[in-house]
């Protein structure tokens, strides 16, 4: 099966946040999750989204097709349980790994938003991006326990 990357504009500095999100990522393993940071260009997204694609493109030359997801509040909002079962039927029906992608703090151009395969947001309400990667890498794992059948999601 292939692996889940997570592709955000900023690095994360606050240790707090960093702590959280290490202890759901380092419990994610089915399939393993991969983040990278990518540069912030002070809200120019243009360089913001060359960024994105650039790393996009790596990891596609490294680990081929890849299913991408951009996170927005444009996006559709699922459940728990209704984004566990969209990840894991797609990594398992498309034979690929699964690209999401969080923008810096002006979010992606629209044009490019019609050009990914899903658009997902995670609330109505607006996050910094700080927040939402640290909120989805939970529902990442949570998406992980609810395929696995764990006791941490419970309904």
């Amino acid at each position: 099966m292939k692996d889940f990357h997570l592709i955000v504009i900023g690095k994360l500095k606050d240790k707090n946040l960093i702590a959280l999100e290490n202890d759901y990522h380092k419990r994610i393993n089915f399939p393993k999750l991969h983040i990278h940071e990518c540069k912030g260009h002070k809200e120019n997204i243009d360089f913001e989204l060359k960024e994105l694609l650039n790393k996009v493109e790596s990891i596609k030359a490294k680990h081929g097709k890849q299913h991408i997801v951009a996170l927005t509040e444009h996006g559709k909002t699922l459940t728990s349980d209704k984004l566990s079962q969209y990840v894991y039927e797609t990594m398992e029906n498309k034979q690929c790994g699964i690209c999401f992608l969080i923008g810096g703090a002006a979010g992606f151009p629209r044009e490019f938003l019609k050009t990914v395969d899903y658009q997902l947001s995670l609330s109505p309400m607006t996050f910094p991006h700080k927040i939402a990667r640290l909120v989805f890498v939970e529902q990442l794992y949570r998406a992980q326990t609810i395929k696995q059948d764990h006791p941490y999601h419970k309904n």
